[in-house]
C-alpha cells in the first residue's frame, strides 16, 4: 500500500507555524530569512514551536544567502548550529553543502550529518545547483541524507516536473525526493501525478514576505493544498 502524501510548509513565525499545523500541515520547515532562501533560526523561535505545535519540525541550518561552498569558519557555525537545534528538540535538519565546482561536497555534508545523530536530514535546494542531478543524487545518498527538496534544476518545481520524475524513479526507495518550489494549490496535483512523488513542500513566499498579523489566507491556502493531496492517499 502505498504512504500517506505528506504537506510541509516553510515558516519563520510562531504564527506562520501555528496556521501550518491548523491547515492540516505534516511538518513545518523553520527558517529565518526566507526572502533569501532560508537562513538558519533563533533557538528561541525553536523552542516556542515544540512546546506549542505537535507536528515535526525540521530547522534550516545555513549560516547566510548565496552560495553553498562555506569556508571553514562558516562550517563551524553549522556544526555549532546542529548541535543546538538537536538539544534543542528539532525534529529534523535541512542543509546541503556544495564544492566550488558545483558538485556535492560529500565528505562535509557526511560530516553534519552524523552530527545530527539519529535526526533525518534533508539535503536542500543546493541540489538544484549541481550540474548532473542523478549523479548528485548517488552522492546524496552516499552523504546519508534520506530526504531531498528540489525543483528538478528549474526556476519550479512544475517548470522541473519532468526531471523530478526521472529522480523519483531513480531514487527508489533509498531516498525521498521532495518536490519545492512554486507549489500552491491550484497546481500540486498536477505535480503529484507527473512526478510520482510522495512529499512536497511549499514555502507559500508571496504570502509569507508582506508582513501580516492575520494568516487566515495562508492557512487557508494550506488547508487547501492537504485537502487536494487527500484525493490521493490511500483509504
Amino acid at each position: 500500500m502505498k504512504k500517506k502524501i505528506l504537506l510541509e510548509i516553510s515558516v519563520e513565525s510562531v504564527e506562520a507555524a501555528a496556521a501550518a499545523e491548523r491547515g492540516g500541515a505534516d511538518r513545518v520547515e523553520l527558517c529565518a530569512g526566507l526572502s533569501v532562501g532560508g537562513l538558519t533560526p533563533d533557538l528561541v523561535l525553536l523552542r516556542a514551536l515544540r512546546q506549542q505545535m505537535q507536528i515535526p519540525v525540521f530547522v534550516m541550518i545555513r549560516p547566510r544567502g548565496g552560495d553553498f561552498v562555506y569556508s571553514p569558519a562558516e562550517f563551524a557555525q553549522m556544526k555549532k548550529s546542529i548541535a543546538a537545534a538537536r538539544d534543542a528538540g528539532a525534529s529534523g535538519l535541512v542543509l546541503g553543502v556544495l564544492k566550488a565546482n558545483r558538485t556535492l561536497d560529500i565528505e562535509r555534508t557526511r560530516e553534519l550529518i552524523e552530527l545530527a545523530r539519529s535526526l533525518p536530514v534533508t539535503f536542500h535546494r543546493a541540489f538544484d545547483e549541481c550540474p548532473h542531478l542523478l549523479q548528485a543524487l548517488e552522492d546524496v545518498g552516499r552523504a546519508g541524507a534520506s530526504r531531498i527538496l528540489t525543483s528538478g534544476g528549474a526556476a519550479s518545481a512544475p517548470k522541473g516536473a519532468s526531471n523530478i520524475a526521472m529522480l523519483v524513479a531513480a531514487a527508489g526507495e533509498r531516498v525521498t525526493i521532495v518536490p519545492g518550489a512554486g507549489i500552491n494549490a491550484e497546481n500540486i496535483l498536477q505535480l503529484a501525478a507527473a512526478t510520482g512523488a510522495r512529499e512536497f513542500h511549499s514555502g507559500l513566499r508571496t504570502m509569507l514576505l508582506h508582513p501580516q498579523t492575520d494568516f487566515a489566507e495562508f492557512e487557508n491556502e494550506v488547508r487547501a493544498m492537504v485537502k487536494t493531496l487527500s484525493t490521493l492517499n490511500p483509504e
